[in-house]
């Protein structure tokens, strides 16, 4: 957000929505030493979504989460997906995430095996 010139009132707010959003409110000030596996995960999408890009790759972004800590995640990328036109493209093998999913490709040994739209 530095890069894009941001000020510092919007930047703070934006990350505290964030964090927020991930569930992460109360560990706001917190060094990522002091955070799970699963926390840093969480700290690693609202970092990418901070500058409100307009699509977010992302390779296994629900690893080290915990069934609840998904589904919010899915959610808020749903919701960001449909409000914010962020488009989420992803490398999973969570069937959670290909349920959201609105396109899924799938691929075997490189290949494209299937190109399904929902």
């Amino acid at each position: 957000m530095n890069l894009q010139k941001r000020p510092k009132k919007e930047r703070i707010k934006r990350a505290e929505d964030l964090l927020k959003a991930v569930g992460l409110e109360d560990r706001m000030n917190a060094r990522p030493s002091k955070l799970s596996g699963g926390q840093q995960q969480r700290v690693a999408v609202a970092r990418a979504l901070a500058s409100k890009p307009m699509f977010i790759l992302a390779d296994e972004p629900t690893a080290n989460l915990d069934s609840k800590s998904t589904q919010n995640l899915l959610n808020i990328m749903e919701t960001l997906n449909k409000e914010e036109n962020i488009t989420f493209i992803f490398s999973t093998h969570d069937a959670r995430v290909v349920k959201k999913a609105g396109r899924v490709i799938t691929f075997d040994d490189g290949k494209v095996v299937s190109d399904e739209q929902k």
